[in-house]
């Protein structure tokens, strides 16, 4: 590897409980021996490569975007730009949004309301025109790069499922599978219109829970067979092939049983992508894993975490169940991560059915400001400075509560965030390959971002 003579410096950036929040800058470290003082070591070595980044974001929900309408110019501007400005904010660039309504919208409703009409000339996004799509091209804009979109669907319009209601769960009739399959068309194609072009769609959104709120029940065989004979057909017949397909869109727990039974038919796996998961329930990051070692050539993807049962205002172990998250999910070839609602109210809400939760950004009681989360400030961390097409690199700290990963842009910096949740300080020896290092500790409570200041110039390793 060619490292650079100058010494070997960082830039870091640090949030820690006792300072009350933010994401401050620090003095960079640069390049010492170890004191043999430190109890720990953080180790990375960037020849050794492996999956690459895709990006960082959130969902856009119709709660998200009403609460967002709301606020005053200034506020909606400050908004986007601390989630969406790749210079000023994280530098959102992979984000999801809902297709009919999800419990995040102001009530229940579907894009083909009209019953019977297989043919779909009903087929509106008039709704979304009110505050989802405006918030969607206005962070566009403010990105000025691409933000790749996937699209979920929470449940098919009443009309089309064996309860005849959007809640409480209920399938997809089969005699309605095709129609609810040109729907996924019908949506890409009008969102295009509208000037905001899909990446991808999942199948489902949570296909093993009934819930209060919109849900739709799909077993592992009816999710292949839905895939294999409806979806991915009708795409390519519009001409939609570049979609990405993405499947379960559920917990980790049944995550390897539900790819499993997709993948092991090759004329339903053909047409997906990877598998997506959610945080809900126990942690199960083996699962992740398990599912890239057995089906290396299908990617990961998160795609729904959040902090529930309320907003929990200032709580600074949400923060950290984030990026404890986010590095074991990453650490296990995870290609991205999307934070659920961008932005909700100061209850936690609107949710039409009281499933008030958290996001990184509040609104305060009058709703004219946000206040930032302990979650917004952790996953900075990692979205400020891994950008989309960073490579992981090999990285190990010898103490466990020092939890860590590491990324190489593609401009050749090296990006390594560490995490301590525990209540002592950790002092430690960050050392990139050939023993090059700094000595650096890390709070109670607190995560850190460093960037090497001296790899500007590496080529980075191929896959």
């Amino acid at each position: 590897m060619n490292i650079s003579n100058k010494p070997l410096a960082f830039e870091w950036h640090l949030s820690t409980q006792g300072a009350g929040g933010g994401l401050h800058r620090q003095a960079d470290l640069v390049a010492q021996k170890a004191s043999g003082a430190e109890s720990a070591s953080l180790w990375v070595n960037p020849s050794v490569a492996f999956q690459e980044m895709e990006g960082f974001g959130a969902a856009f929900t119709e709660s998200s975007a009403t609460v967002w309408q709301r606020l005053p110019t200034f506020e909606q501007e400050q908004v986007l730009r601390n989630y969406f400005s790749p210079s000023e904010g994280h530098g959102y660039s992979f984000c999801r949004v809902h297709m009919n309504s999800c419990d995040f919208s102001l009530g229940n409703y579907a894009h083909v309301e009209q019953a019977g009409d297989l043919l779909l000339k009903s087929f509106s996004v008039e709704r979304d025109k009110q505050a989802l799509l405006p918030m969607i091209r206005a962070a566009i804009h403010m990105a000025a790069r691409p933000i790749r979109l996937l699209v979920s669907p929470w449940s098919p319009p009443a009309w089309m499922k064996s309860n005849a209601e959007m809640n409480q769960g209920g399938k997809l009739l089969p005699q309605y599978a095709n129609a609810w399959a040109r729907c996924f068309v019908k949506f890409i194609r009008a969102y295009e219109a509208e000037g905001v072009p899909v990446w991808g769609v999942s199948v489902q959104n949570e296909p093993a829970a009934t819930q209060s709120w919109d849900s739709c029940i799909y077993s592992a065989e009816e999710e292949r067979d839905f895939v294999r004979d409806h979806l991915g057909p009708e795409l390519h017949k519009a001409g939609l092939g570049h979609i990405k397909i993405v499947i379960w869109d559920h917990n980790r727990d049944c995550m390897v049983e539900r790819a499993g039974t997709v993948y092991a038919e090759a004329d339903a796996a053909q047409y997906v992508w990877g598998t997506g998961f959610h945080w809900y329930g126990e942690d199960h990051f083996e699962h992740v894993q398990l599912v890239h070692d057995a089906w290396p050539d299908k990617k990961l993807l998160f795609t729904e975490g959040c902090q529930e049962k309320g907003p929990h205002h200032g709580s600074w172990a949400l923060g950290e169940r984030y990026a404890r998250s986010i590095i074991n999910d990453l650490n296990r070839w995870t290609v991205g991560w999307i934070d659920w609602n961008l932005l909700l109210d100061h209850s936690g809400g609107p949710n039409h059915v009281g499933n008030l939760c958290s996001a990184p950004m509040l609104a305060t009681q009058q709703g004219d400001a946000v206040s930032l989360q302990s979650s917004y400030f952790y996953i900075g961390h990692f979205a400020r400075f891994i950008q989309p097409g960073a490579r992981r690199i090999l990285c190990a700290a010898t103490r466990e509560d020092l939890e860590c990963t590491a990324f190489l842009n593609e401009n050749g910096s090296v990006v390594i965030v560490a995490l301590n949740r525990t209540d002592a300080a950790i002092a430690f020896h960050l050392r990139i390959a050939q023993g090059l290092g700094a000595q650096a500790t890390l709070a109670p409570h607190s995560i850190a971002s460093y960037v090497s200041l001296v790899f500007q110039a590496v080529k980075r390793p191929s896959a």
